[in-house]
This record gives C-alpha cells, sequence and structure tokens, in this order.
C-alpha cells in the first residue's frame, strides 16, 4: 500500500529533472554537446556508524544514445548499487506532509590516467568509479565521447585537489528504451563510503552555466544527532533550511523497509536544505560535522584549499625529513660545542 501510494506522488516530486537528459542529483552532466541543463534535483547524504550513503538517482527523459555525469566524492566508495525504490519519493513526502503533488581529503595524484577503481551497471547506467586530477578525469570523459564545458578544468580542479575520487555515470538512452523505461523513470544509486564526516558537493550543480542561470536542488541528511553545517543556510547564499527536527519512528521504519536501506538506524536528525540560487553563488560545497563537536571542515566546504600537488612521492618526502633532522642536530651540536670553546667534529 506504501508503495503505491509513493508511486502516486512520484510523478510531482521536483526532483531530477532535465530538458534532454538524466539528471543526478549534486552531480554536473556532461554530454556529446556539451552540458546538460540540470533543474532540480533530490538526493540524500546519510551518515551512521563512521559511513556515509548517498542516494540519488537519474531520470530518464527520452531521446538516444548516451549522456553522462560526473560527482565528486569524499573518499572511496566501498559498494555503489541500486538505490531503493522510494525512498527519495518518501522522504519528500516527510518533509512536505501537506503537499503531495510536490574528512580526510587526499592530494590528486600526478598527471597521467585516471585510475579505475570500479565499474559497475545499473540498468541503463554504467557507473565507474575514478581517481585522478581534473586532467585525468577530463580526459577520460573525452576518452569516453563526452565535451566539458569551459569550466569544467577549474570546477575538477576545485575538488580534485580536496578528493580526487569521482564517481562517472553513462546514462545509455537506447538501452533504456530497450529495457521499456518511460519517459519519467528513475534509475536510484546508492553509494557507500566510510568517511569521517558527510559531505554533500554543490559547486558542481552549476558546472556549465552562466552566472544568473538557476541552481535548484533539495539535498536531504539524515545523521544520528543535529548536525553542524558550513555554510549556514541563511537563504540569502542559495541555501535555505527547510526542515530540521529529530526523525519520526514511521519514517525511519519506513526507510529501512525500502531496498538496500537496511542500514538507517532506530533514531536520528532529519535535516532538509533547498538550493534556489544563481550559479554565481554556488561556490562552495556543503561541509557536516554530524560527531556534535560542532566544527564542520573549512576544507571540505571548499573555504580553504589544500595546495597543488608537488610530484614528491611519500618515500622522497620521508627523505627530506630525514635530511632536515639531520641538519637541525648537526646544527645543535656545533651550537653547543662553541658554547663552550671547543671546535667543530668536522
Amino acid at each position: 500500500m506504501l508503495r503505491r501510494m509513493l508511486a502516486a506522488s512520484c510523478a510531482a516530486v521536483a526532483a531530477m529533472t532535465v530538458t534532454v537528459g538524466p539528471a543526478f542529483a549534486c552531480g554536473g552532466l556532461i554530454g556529446p554537446n556539451g552540458a546538460v541543463n540540470l533543474l532540480r534535483t533530490t538526493t540524500l547524504a546519510g551518515y551512521h556508524a563512521g559511513v556515509e550513503h548517498y542516494v540519488t538517482a537519474f531520470q530518464f527523459a527520452g531521446g538516444g544514445g548516451a549522456f553522462g555525469s560526473l560527482t565528486p566524492l569524499p573518499g572511496v566508495p566501498s559498494s555503489v548499487e541500486k538505490g531503493g525504490d522510494w525512498t527519495l519519493q518518501r522522504l519528500v513526502r516527510e518533509t512536505t506532509p501537506f503537499r503531495l503533488e510536490d574528512t580526510a581529503f587526499a592530494a590528486a595524484p600526478a598527471a597521467g590516467e585516471a585510475e579505475i577503481l570500479m565499474k559497475v551497471r545499473i540498468d541503463a547506467l554504467d557507473v565507474t568509479v575514478l581517481k585522478g586530477g581534473a586532467t585525468e578525469v577530463g580526459r577520460w570523459a573525452a576518452d569516453h565521447g563526452f565535451r566539458l564545458p569551459p569550466d569544467a578544468p577549474e570546477v575538477l580542479d576545485f575538488y580534485a585537489r580536496r578528493s580526487p575520487i569521482f564517481l562517472a555515470a553513462v546514462f545509455d538512452a537506447d538501452a533504456a528504451a530497450e529495457r521499456g523505461q518511460a519517459i519519467g523513470d528513475g534509475t536510484p544509486v546508492h553509494v557507500t563510503i566510510p568517511t569521517t564526516n558527510p559531505w554533500v558537493p554543490l559547486r558542481i550543480l552549476a558546472l556549465g552555466k552562466t552566472g544568473d542561470e538557476r541552481v535548484e536542488a533539495d539535498v536531504f541528511l539524515l545523521t544520528d544527532r543535529q548536525p553542524a553545517l558550513l555554510p549556514q543556510p541563511t537563504g540569502l547564499n542559495g541555501m535555505r533550511l527547510a526542515h530540521s527536527a529529530p526523525a519520526s519512528d514511521e519514517l525511519l521504519a519506513d526507510l529501512r523497509s525500502d531496498s538496500g536501506m537496511t542500514w538507517v538506524p532506530g533514531s536520528g536528525w532529519l535535516t532538509k536544505i533547498s538550493l534556489d540560487g544563481t550559479a554565481d553563488q554556488f561556490t562552495y560545497d556543503l561541509a557536516i560535522d554530524a560527531s556534535g563537536f560542532g566544527t564542520p571542515s573549512r576544507v571540505a566546504a571548499g573555504f580553504d584549499l589544500l595546495p597543488p600537488p608537488s610530484g614528491i612521492d611519500s618515500a622522497q618526502q620521508l627523505a627530506i625529513v630525514a635530511l632536515l633532522g639531520a641538519a637541525a642536530l648537526a646544527f645543535m651540536t656545533l651550537a653547543r660545542r662553541r658554547a663552550v670553546g671547543l671546535p667543530a667534529p668536522w
């Protein structure tokens, strides 16, 4: 009964709608003709027991050929699988009950080819987890027939300097048609990422958009306790806090009963953030501190960027540290001997 009720309201959920291709929440769309216009999207970033669960969906919008998406991730996923059938719709219904119509970041590797960490086929989606810098990921996209918009190098570098992990998903519209997927049918994706704190990429939503174009999205957070956010959703920065309250037992039970959602805890805090602003407002990401200490990372928010990778590997770094330590010890030895009137030992 619940599934039939949610299916009835699914068509009215303002999530994942695009003009000529699929939508991926919190991902920048790319295609053979450049960036695909991304309208309102919906995603869930759940965090429990040191693991982020990122649930979002593609929606088949007709046409032929392939369309794709690049989504930055805060770490290497332990699994990428098909998501639940109605989790996102249930979250929308929870926060709009009267309107059913409705980390530790690593430096990027040196230039070369993007490393393929994982490949998964989900219905008509080919999902690939990549590790690489902006150049490597951009080259991978070009090699797979996609052309990135002009701002892609800057945006990809913005992410790769903090975490060189990207989720690339190619939506095969021809395969979707062969499967009998109708226009409006969505394919949910569930990404499981071990990380110290959850993080939601927002700047990627403005990829390929001009400064005054609109960016619209709904981000749901499900955490063990009320999270601290950076930046704060003030409404003036394109972010508005639409819901913040303990998650109801009924909601948690419903979510837990969906496919792949057994990780949902017995209690938690539900936050909904509505994004509605111009592309030039979204120069940041959403950093979340779910630990209760109230200190979301400025690096995770994109306010403080790590320096570009130096190309020095760990062995070289250890050698440099050892050399500096030896030099410091020699200087201290010389200073002590001179203090007592003794000549240098060498």
